[in-house]
């Protein structure tokens, strides 16, 4: 017996749009992505809200800021001199780096503002804050295999984990 609904231990092959403050910025153009239901591999919001869903069935679904890369923190906006970046570091609004804070964690960032000598960087998600609009339309569904339920993942097995040294650090 085939499987006719979203649920967790599945996998959802997923059409769709993301609407953004008026505006597309994400869309499947036809091929679906595939992800495993109930393992935290998409915005908890929208994974909650495609649960029950049949093959086929298409939904508009709103996600809260809180729901999905959560509020914006101006605390997460400061100011680093120029003289911190190689030379050739190219200084564009909207430019994705990666700093490191004092406490050695590394995190994704980007450059919201320049001026003479600072530059001001935004640690925040780029969608935080924001709520996302998603149409959503269930292209299909299928068992997951045993590798793909252990390692969390389409696919299954260490490719997917990241792991660069072998099966045994994908746990």
């Amino acid at each position: 017996m085939g499987i006719d609904t979203v649920q967790n231990g599945i996998v959802v092959a997923l059409d769709y749009t993301l609407w953004v403050d008026g505006e597309i910025i994400d869309a499947s153009n036809g091929t679906p992505l595939e992800y495993l239901h109930g393992f935290n591999n998409i915005i908890t919001g929208l994974e909650n809200q495609l649960n029950g869903l049949r093959a086929g069935e298409e939904k508009e679904i709103i996600v809260r800021a809180e729901d999905a890369y959560g509020p914006y923190h101006p605390e997460a906006v400061f100011e680093m001199p120029k003289s911190q970046f190689p030379p050739s570091f190219p200084f564009e609004i909207g430019y994705p780096f990666r700093v490191r804070t004092e406490q050695g964690q590394i995190l994704n960032a980007r450059i919201s503002g320049l001026k003479d000598d600072v530059v001001e960087v935004d640690t925040n998600h780029p969608l935080a804050g924001k709520e996302l609009r998603f149409v959503v339309r269930i292209a299909g569904l299928r068992e997951a295999t045993d590798e793909e339920l252990i390692s969390g993942r389409v696919g299954g097995g260490c490719a997917t984990c990241g792991s660069t040294s072998g099966c045994d650090s994908c746990g």
